[in-house]
């Protein structure tokens, strides 16, 4: 996109930590300790933090044959004593902005089942500032808010592979600064209970953009986890990530989102073992990820696609679902449609911000009006505006399919490969548990929605 069309909405952004403020005043005094106990030099010098280090597997198994061996009992309980019992630990010494098990949510009567909640809360204490959305890389920018300023209490644990094999727990590690640990933090501002964030490496300060690396970190997260209740999700620059400081979030809900039920229909295998599927009858167009003959090949695939959007500048939104064994990707265009005019006044009004859990289904509002009057119908009309066109999005198909054909097979030619086998697969009878519902079509709305370079 040239310069003369960047494109910048005023947003407000989500705050997830204490620690998160007016950061352009108070960069200049760093010196003997900051009084924050954060995770900068200033501070993190002897600290200690608990250390989970999980077993790396092979294949994704069930939830009870995680660690292969049901006489190998972990140390520790890795969701339900370490995570939700920290997360519990931290609630109880108030360092949430507000109590978000009481919030009201309900499921929405209908055919999908979408989830409304009421979270007042966390449209509060917000500060305005200007959010670009026509870049989905962008430099760190170490004077802007990242996740070494929280302070250490708002860190739950150190999340490493482990080095002999078996899964290892530390209540109290030394964080190696040399090998900058990848961490689990609260979200101060929680959409559900044990609302974390997942850090990869956290002292190299990435920017909000997938690697291979990290993505394979936030799977393994999901598998150990073993709850199919708890998912991770990751938004992309331009996509609603509010903070450029690579982080995934996850959090524990009790239900089947929407997107989970959607029907898919099956567009091609890879050489891995990788299946790929497009999602039917879904408001938002996107794909679904399943399968591969190692953990890795799942990851590598879903990391490579996701490399290949945010290098042709295309927001996404990614799911980690079923404790990943099914991965959902969705391009987006919402805020590019905001930035330019073409969202209706009354979404607009809604104040929402359709990022991952949105997509996914679970529609966290902020007004009670909207609460109150939550439909099927209502949900449905605001995800339609979140999609790409179907020209668009068969574009963002071939990208996807050029990347990752060239790892999977090494050959020019697969990608094409890959969209003639998608092709051919459009009949009906390719479709897994197509839903005859009543919404048939997208609801319309602008068609052209490009996310230009």
């Amino acid at each position: 996109m040239s310069e003369s069309l960047m494109l910048r909405i005023k947003r407000v952004p989500t705050v997830v930590s204490n620690f998160q403020k007016e950061e352009a005043e108070e960069g200049a005094r760093r010196s003997g300790g900051c009084g924050r106990n954060c995770l900068q030099k200033c501070c993190i010098q002897g600290a200690k933090l608990p250390l989970y280090a999980f077993k790396k597997l092979n294949k994704i198994v069930s939830e009870k044959e995680v660690l292969g061996n049901e006489n190998n009992e972990p140390p520790v309980a890795f969701l339900d004593s370490l995570l939700l019992g920290e997360w519990e630990d931290r609630m109880q010494r108030g360092l949430f902005r507000y109590d978000v098990t009481a919030c009201e949510t309900k499921v929405i009567p209908g055919e999908y089942g979408f989830i409304a909640q009421l979270n007042e809360g966390r449209h509060l204490k917000k500060r305005p500032t200007e959010f670009r959305v026509d870049k989905v890389l962008q430099p760190f920018d170490v004077n802007k808010f990242n996740f070494t300023k929280v302070g250490q209490e708002e860190v739950l644990f150190q999340f490493e592979s482990s080095e002999d094999g078996d899964v290892q727990f530390f209540p109290s590690a030394p964080i190696d600064v040399d090998n900058s640990p990848s961490v689990v933090a609260i979200n101060v501002s929680p959409i559900e209970y044990g609302h974390v964030l997942l850090i990869p490496r956290i002292l190299e300060c990435l920017p909000q953009r997938i690697d291979r690396e990290s993505f394979l970190l936030a799977l393994y997260m999901a598998i150990e986890a073993g709850n199919p209740w708890f998912r991770l999700g990751y938004n992309s620059l331009g996509a609603f990530a509010t903070i450029n400081h690579l982080h995934f979030q996850a959090y524990y809900l009790a239900v089947q989102f929407p997107i989970e039920k959607a029907p898919t229909k099956k567009i091609t295998t890879l050489d891995s073992g990788v299946k790929i599927y497009e999602l039917v009858n879904y408001p938002v167009r996107g794909l679904l990820f399943e399968g591969g003959n190692t953990v890795q090949d799942l990851s590598n695939t879903v990391s490579d696609a996701c490399i290949s959007l945010q290098d042709n500048n295309i927001p996404y939104n990614v799911l980690i679902s079923d404790c990943g064994k099914r991965i959902f990707l969705l391009p987006q265009c919402y805020a590019e449609k905001q930035a330019l005019g073409e969202v209706s006044p009354e979404l607009l009004d809604t104040q929402v911000n359709p990022a991952v859990w949105e997509i996914s289904g679970h529609m966290v509002l902020k007004r009670k009006k909207d609460y109150e009057e939550a439909s099927e119908e209502n949900a449905w009309r605001l995800l339609a505006e979140v999609s790409l066109s179907e020209a668009r999005f068969e574009e963002v198909k071939a990208l996807i399919f050029e990347a990752i054909s060239c790892r999977d097979k090494g050959s020019e030619n697969d990608a094409q490969d890959l969209l003639e086998d998608a092709n051919a697969n459009n009949s009906l009878e390719e479709v897994d548990a197509i839903n005859k519902g009543s919404h048939c079509a997208m609801v319309s709305g602008n068609q052209e929605c490009l996310v230009r370079q």
